[in-house]
């Protein structure tokens, strides 16, 4: 009797020790891929200010496919596309971080820009008004955007605010 009490504990032992080794092994696989996924953006960020835009792009990549919901990368894709001239890229990876994060106000100025290139007026007004509730860090481009409407408009259209 004492004999089974010891085996049943030496197994319950045994299935504890096995437990911790899987969780153990389990949070060593989590942590790294962690680390991978801030070095693919962090690679991406060092070869984007080195201007190695193609090279980066891939980092920028990786990094969305182990963290979807990076609008960072995102945005930097569309800094790329922007560069670039792929336009209807730029406006994808610009949406796509608004759908992230509909208050990133830096994503909102790209893409107020974009509009007005495209000619698009109406969307890049509404936009403005979304611009300007939610600004922060880009707060000083406000007067930017005021004088490109200006422009568009020699009369200096008051319908702007």
């Amino acid at each position: 009797m004492i004999q089974n009490a010891q085996e049943a504990s030496f197994k319950y032992m045994n299935k504890f020790f096995f437990s911790i080794k899987v969780i153990f092994f389990y949070l060593l696989i989590v942590s790294n891929l962690a680390s991978k996924e801030s070095n693919y953006y962090n690679e991406g960020i060092k070869l984007f200010e080195n201007k190695k835009y193609s090279e980066s792009k891939i980092f920028f990549e990786k990094d969305i496919v182990f963290n979807p919901k990076n609008e960072r990368s995102y945005l930097y894709l569309a800094k790329i596309f922007h560069k670039d001239e792929k336009i209807s890229q730029e406006e994808i990876n610009l949406n796509t971080v608004l759908l992230l994060n509909p208050k990133n106000d830096e994503a909102l100025y790209m893409l107020i820009l974009l509009k007005i290139k495209k000619f698009d007026y109406t969307e890049a007004k509404n936009l403005t008004t979304k611009f300007n509730v939610v600004c922060k860090t880009f707060c000083s481009k406000k007067n930017e955007i005021k004088e490109k409407f200006d422009k568009l408009n020699p009369d200096n259209d008051k319908s702007y605010n």
